[in-house]
């Protein structure tokens, strides 16, 4: 009679385990919830101005390309950078670095606009004096054509400052896009 009496103790601590154990769960579980369908008809889109280095490159060559429009200054940043990453479409020649993004962004009241850049930026950097000025030249130039709040920019790669990008532009200070035309 006594081991029944176990035998049924246990067996109903068992069951009590399981629901316990499946009431918990069913908690934790995400709750499935409808999402939204995005309409790409009424995304909001924006026409920007892209600078890449001419075919002969001694200058710089303007793209227009329409992007989703980004709402904090990171991701319009990131997503300038991320375009000049990506090469011109139209004849033009890429002039930063192969994988140089924007790691962060910052603009201060003055219109400072302070830009990390990853390492790409520097450790892919190959070329000369016309190389560097194109590079730097298109960065500065497509940042203030779509960012009309920029006045200024400094340029951070990794966290660390920046003398030069390749020995010839000074980039140790802010770069005033007036300077830039």
């Amino acid at each position: 009679m006594a081991m029944r009496r176990a035998l049924l103790v246990t067996l109903i601590l068992a069951v009590l385990a399981w629901l316990a154990w499946r009431w918990t769960a069913r908690a934790r579980a995400p709750i499935a919830r409808p999402v939204a369908a995005v309409d790409s008809a009424n995304a909001g889109m924006k026409a920007v101005r892209l600078y890449f280095a001419s075919p002969d490159g001694d200058s710089l060559v303007i793209e227009t390309r329409d992007l989703s429009e980004r709402t904090t200054l990171h991701e319009r940043v990131a997503s300038l950078v991320g375009e000049l990453d990506r090469g011109p479409r139209n004849g033009g020649v890429a002039p930063l670095p192969p994988g140089t993004s924007a790691r962060f962004a910052y603009l201060d009241d003055s219109g400072l606009l302070t830009l990390d850049l990853s390492r790409s930026f520097v450790q892919g950097f190959r070329g000369g004096s016309s190389a560097e000025y194109l590079a730097v030249a298109s960065l500065v130039r497509t940042l203030s054509a779509n960012l009309p709040e920029v006045k200024r920019v400094l340029l951070v790669c990794g966290g660390e400052p920046l003398t030069t990008l390749g020995g010839h532009v000074p980039l140790d200070r802010p770069l005033d896009v007036s300077n830039w035309p």
